[in-house]
């Protein structure tokens, strides 16, 4: 494995590093560039958490309903969606029974479509507030229908960084715990790093290697999703405003390379990146685009202007004006086209 020092060197030249990357990428996964066609369903922004990021956090103080819910699947179906994402706040005294009672939901609506759903800070929570282990909790959410995981809650995975910007959130072993857990019980699930706001490079490859070193022992990660922090409509914002474009790029290359062979598809996120910028990613190390969304809140209240929905026909020209081939994929990466 590079080492952390070695991993610095990329950061000299730039442009070897963007060659280095289209080069893996193209060793990896060929010209193919897929996506998904999925619904984003964040169904309350009530949290208790003060992470200094959020912009979305009790803004509204909404949480959907059981019919708005199934509404919202049903509109998933209908469109021909493969996969519903659903993530939420931390509401104050929500148990399991509470997260169980949204599976529910879905499968009334839809015995077929993919519960992409819960991140590791929510199985915490819900293990908390019911007074099990979060293998538990896990063990008995496959059971109710989900069928993988959002790795996000991990930002950046060194308790310093997390202390200064999200102080109640999990540390790095638990996320690591919860991670680990889901693998071992056939939950996959992908691997996020939230970056440019108050770590350092050395910080951002020490969490690459930690992805490494997880996908090197459990080999359930399906992607890496490197997500550029939003400044506005929040307290994080106040201190550092993000990065270039061009940092984007980098950080896009740079996990390309460190996270190969291990980690086979490397996700550019259109909307934190914008449209354009996501698509000049497949030349620096990205093959996925991600999914159509149709709806998204989070990003949105933290000043991304990229819209909330692409179609599929969007995706695919998107694609092809970049010179590559599309394809369309499930949650788990089988070619569905």
């Amino acid at each position: 494995m590079m080492t952390d020092t070695a991993a610095l060197e990329l950061l000299k030249d730039p442009y070897e590093t963007f060659r280095l990357a289209d080069e893996i990428r193209r060793k990896a996964v060929g010209d193919v560039v897929t996506f998904v066609v999925n619904r984003n369903i964040n169904f309350t922004d009530i949290c208790i958490n003060n992470c200094k990021f959020c912009s979305f956090r009790n803004r509204k103080n909404y949480l959907l309903s059981i019919e708005e819910l199934k509404r919202k699947v049903e509109e998933a179906v209908d469109f021909g969606c493969t996969e519903v994402c659903i993530q939420g706040g931390l509401i104050p005294q929500a148990d399991l029974d509470f997260y169980i009672s949204i599976l529910e939901a879905v499968r009334e609506v839809s015995k077929k479509i993919h519960i992409h759903a819960f991140s590791p800070m929510e199985i915490v929570h819900m293990a908390r507030n019911s007074g099990l282990t979060t293998f538990e909790v896990l063990k008995t959410l496959k059971r109710e229908g989900l069928g993988s995981m959002p790795g996000t809650a991990a930002e950046i995975l060194d308790d310093r960084i997390r202390e200064e910007i999200c102080p109640m959130k999990i540390k790095t072993k638990e996320w690591v715990k919860v991670i680990k857990e889901a693998h071992g019980i056939g939950i996959p699930t992908t691997a996020t790093m939230m970056y440019g706001h108050l770590e350092s490079w050395e910080e951002r490859i020490k969490h690459l290697m930690l992805i490494k070193q997880i996908q090197r022992e459990t080999g359930g990660f399906t992607e890496f999703i490197p997500l550029s922090f939003m400044w506005k409509n929040n307290e994080l914002g106040k201190r550092t405003k993000g990065v270039s474009g061009f940092e984007d790029l980098l950080v896009i290359a740079v996990a390309r390379i460190l996270l190969y062979p291990e980690i086979k598809n490397i996700q550019a996120s259109w909307v934190k990146l914008g449209i354009k910028l996501a698509q000049a990613s497949l030349n620096f190390g990205a093959n996925d685009l991600g999914g159509t969304l149709i709806e998204e809140n989070i990003s949105k209240s933290a000043g991304a202007t990229s819209g909330e929905f692409l179609s599929p026909e969007e995706l695919k020209e998107l694609i092809i004006r970049a010179g590559r081939i599309p394809k369309q994929r499930d949650t788990l990466y089988n070619i569905l086209d």
